[in-house]
């Protein structure tokens, strides 16, 4: 049975699905569609055309679905998509997405978005994700399933973060950091492969050993990047990991790649 404390404040339109919980001052706008098992602990704020998935819990200041900070918003519909059993913690922001980014915004299922991290238009963030406390992303940032993101880190508008990458704390983000990654500094550089989430994983010690050797040829003195992504799609050809960090650099984004200090990057 869905639950509304007597102090908040829910537009007739919202659509509510059963057993949500929406606590004291809250409020929550025409828009927007909560599916069942959502709770709203209290003094949150949910506007715009939002959604958000079933078993999703939202804690007290957060602001979900306000309009996006951008100069070019001119009040454009666009939407704000979260999936289910996420976490959202204390005064956390999610704007929706603008024209010039397909007009959505959207967050993957069992993400964690800890206290006061920021999430931008148009940024598209996969399943398993983790922002810890006061991490900022600028707008267009993807970031793919089970990244971490260390707390007080900011990534540039535009970037990619590869699946299973980690981003150490207080980092600038502001090259595209491939899958399996590990990221650090002031301006990041790529420090290696993310070993501890790796095992965390329970990725197997053959796999480890693979794309730390992938790893090694790919960022070598010799040569150029692209000649060294030719020989590493080539020395692995069936291994489905390194040719997951083949396929995110041969993508390529609007950013450079983020690579190790000192490394050569052409």
């Amino acid at each position: 049975m869905t639950s509304i404390h007597p102090t908040a404040v829910v537009a007739d339109e919202a659509e509510l699905a059963e057993d949500v919980e929406i606590g004291p001052f809250c409020v929550v706008g025409p828009r927007v569609k909560l599916a069942g098992g959502v709770c709203l602990r209290s003094h949150v704020v949910v506007e715009g055309t939002t959604s958000i998935g079933a078993g999703s819990t939202v804690f007290p200041f957060a602001a979900i679905g306000s309009p996006p900070q951008d100069k070019k918003y001119e009040g454009e519909e666009s939407r704000l998509e979260i999936g289910s059993d996420c976490t959202i913690r204390e005064h956390a922001t999610i704007n929706p997405g603008t024209r010039g980014g397909g007009l959505v915004t959207r967050i993957g299922d069992r993400c964690m978005l800890l206290v006061g991290a920021h999430v931008a238009h148009d940024c598209v963030i996969g399943n398993d994700v983790i922002l810890v406390n006061h991490v900022l992303l600028g707008g267009h940032v993807t970031i793919d399933d089970c990244a971490i993101i260390g707390g007080g880190a900011a990534v540039h508008q535009f970037v990619r973060i590869g699946a299973h990458a980690f981003v150490g704390g207080m980092s600038g983000v502001e090259n595209d950091l491939i899958p399996f990654g590990l990221a650090l500094g002031n301006r990041a550089n790529l420090g290696g492969l993310n070993i501890v989430g790796l095992k965390r994983r329970g990725f197997e010690r053959e796999a480890i050993h693979a794309l730390r050797r992938a790893y090694r040829l790919l960022f070598a003195q010799e040569g150029t990047l692209k000649e060294r992504l030719n020989d590493v799609e080539s020395a692995f050809p069936d291994d489905v990991h390194v040719q997951r960090i083949v396929s995110f650099i041969r993508e390529g984004g609007d950013r450079a790649i983020c690579t190790p200090r000192g490394a050569r990057e052409v």
